[in-house]
């Protein structure tokens, strides 16, 4: 009779247990982004037999087009692939300070900081990285030709994009930011609606002749000309010379053991694989599985660890070329066990006590990330950005796109804070030609030496802890990848002294345990804590994508 109540039982709670939420699963290449059009323009390229390389152009320069948020080709970014061989490589083509910059250029004659000069118009301005980037990943390994890859690109742009609802929303919130920055009406100018269509015929334009002409067109050509006459125009200080000295970066990835997963994520001038590789070897000791997903203890160890990451991230890190950071010291077993002693799952422990950082970094969370895997078994993340949405909100319609404001990710004044109440540091600082520290995270995750996934998101200093969340997700509490991206993320970064939650996502009883526990709860600073998008491998090879709800993100593959 007991075997049989047993079995009953059982019955019952298997078929009250909630159902596994699948993402798109395709049989031998995915493409996810933040538009279901560059998606799309990814997946074409490689059903052509392009490659995951062929792809992220496409599908990078697709961005631009359907998503100016944030997609760019007047920012920069960072890549990270791992070949079908299992060799890995990072391409940094962030942003770098104009030959004109200065550690003081956004103060006034007594030292302040004048408002808005570093985040809004010309003055904000960075050297573009993302056409250096996207012909250095071609020349090292494209198959296809450049007319076969970007003429989708130009064909959408001319034929148009949709607008959705997210999109509408995120114009208008803008509209006084467009007319501050600009002396003449732009195309976001226009109230654009839902299910309106926006033609980009003079970026179509600007691609046509960067596809004919090369990165040279871009960096040396017509158009860097009048890119930089249009900036300095408006007030700016960079010039045809800072265009034709950019150069992309080949640069080693950081890569460490966590469990039976091998992460490969950004090195510097990205903290992103540094402050990563700092929370998840720290929290590693302790069984999350065991401790339960978004439960009490869960969140306290992973808050403590980040707490203190960050604080070391604001101390040590900026752009390695003008910077010593010492990483091995940083991410050593010994160095993490001793900054960990004086946790306790009794209390909290206040930033006030944590030593080091007393300065964050100045970085918005405006960003996106897109994920490919190919039928050849190539993977690559690639996080790119504005910095904030539509970047300086300097639009040049002679050229079709807008610019980034990423000399706002310097420190104005160390020690003072920025427009999102951020404080920079000193190794943070502005120099010309330096490239400004970031929090993007473009990751890659082999299990048992094979590809597992290809993870990253937008979402400023909490891109750190949204990706490795994530992967937590999937490796310790067994969740699909769709599951995964969507679930409730918390995030805590030193300073302010506090965690923050997304609204109405998390158990009121657990908030309660943790403020008696002494932390301090934020569920208004951040409705959203990244937009993750990923490509998990499943166990019988195909590949799962997970596109966050929280964006308009999408999922293409076959």
């Amino acid at each position: 009779m007991k075997y049989y109540l047993l079995t009953i039982a059982l019955i019952i709670f298997y078929s009250c247990k909630k159902p596994s939420q699948r993402g798109l699963v395709a049989k031998k290449a995915m493409v996810v982004s933040a538009r279901a059009e560059a998606s799309n323009i990814g997946k074409q390229i490689l059903e052509q037999g392009g490659n995951a390389f062929d792809a992220m152009v496409a599908t990078q320069l697709a961005l631009a087009v359907s998503y100016p948020y944030a997609g760019n080709i007047g920012g920069g970014g960072f890549m990270i692939y791992r070949l079908e061989n299992g060799s890995i490589g990072s391409l940094d083509f962030r942003e770098k300070a104009p030959a004109l910059a200065t550690k003081d250029m956004y103060l006034d004659s007594i030292g302040n900081v004048i408002p808005d000069l570093s985040t809004r118009g010309a003055m904000a301005v960075g050297i573009p990285g993302t056409i250096a980037g996207i012909f250095e990943v071609h020349e090292k390994f494209g198959s296809l030709s450049m007319e076969t890859i970007v003429k989708p690109v130009i064909d959408l742009a001319y034929k148009g994009v949709v607008v959705t609802k997210k999109q509408e929303i995120r114009i208008a919130e803008k509209h006084e930011d467009f007319a501050l920055a600009n002396k003449d009406t732009i195309l976001f100018a226009k109230a654009w609606k839902e299910n309106d269509t926006i033609k980009y015929n003079h970026l179509a334009e600007t691609l046509t002749r960067i596809m004919k002409n090369g990165k040279d067109e871009f960096y040396k050509g017509e158009t860097a000309v009048r890119l930089a006459n249009f900036i300095q125009d408006n007030g700016g200080i960079l010039s045809v010379e800072d265009l034709a000295n950019y150069e992309a970066k080949w640069r080693t990835p950081i890569s460490f053991q966590y469990d039976d997963l091998r992460i490969i994520s950004m090195a510097p001038p990205s903290s992103g694989g540094i402050a990563m590789a700092q929370i998840l070897k720290s929290v590693e000791s302790y069984n999350l599985e065991t401790l339960g997903h978004n439960s009490l203890k869960t969140i306290q160890v992973l808050a403590e660890a980040e707490r203190r990451a960050y604080a070391d991230r604001s101390h040590y890190l900026g752009d390695p070329d003008f910077v010593n950071v010492p990483q091995d010291k940083l991410t050593s077993d010994s160095y993490l066990k001793d900054r960990m002693s004086n946790f306790s799952f009794e209390k909290a422990t206040p930033s006030s006590e944590i030593s080091h950082g007393k300065v964050d970094i100045v970085e918005s969370d405006e960003t996106t990330h897109f994920s490919i895997v190919d039928q050849f078994g190539n993977a690559i993340a690639v996080t790119t950005t504005l910095n904030s949405g539509f970047g300086s909100k300097l639009f040049c319609e002679d050229l079709g796109f807008f610019l980034n404001n990423e000399m706002d990710d310097f420190s104005s004044k160390p020690g003072v804070p920025n427009v999102y109440g951020l404080i920079g540091a000193e190794a943070n600082a502005i120099l010309p030609e330096k490239r400004m520290l970031s929090s993007m995270t473009p990751t890659i995750v082999e299990k048992d030496g094979k590809l597992l996934m290809s993870v990253g998101t937008p979402g400023g200093s909490t891109i750190i802890t949204s990706v490795l969340q994530t992967i937590l997700n999937v490796h310790e509490f067994e969740m699909t990848m769709q599951e995964a991206v969507n679930a409730p993320r918390f995030h805590h970064q030193w300073l302010p002294d506090e965690i923050r939650m997304e609204p109405n996502r998390f158990s009121k009883d657990i908030i309660r345990q943790l403020e008696q526990k002494g932390y301090q709860i934020n569920e208004e600073r951040s409705p959203v804590i990244g937009i993750v998008d990923g490509i998990l491998v499943l166990s019988d090879g195909t590949l799962e994508g997970g596109a966050d709800n929280r964006g308009d993100d999408a999922a293409s593959g076959f």
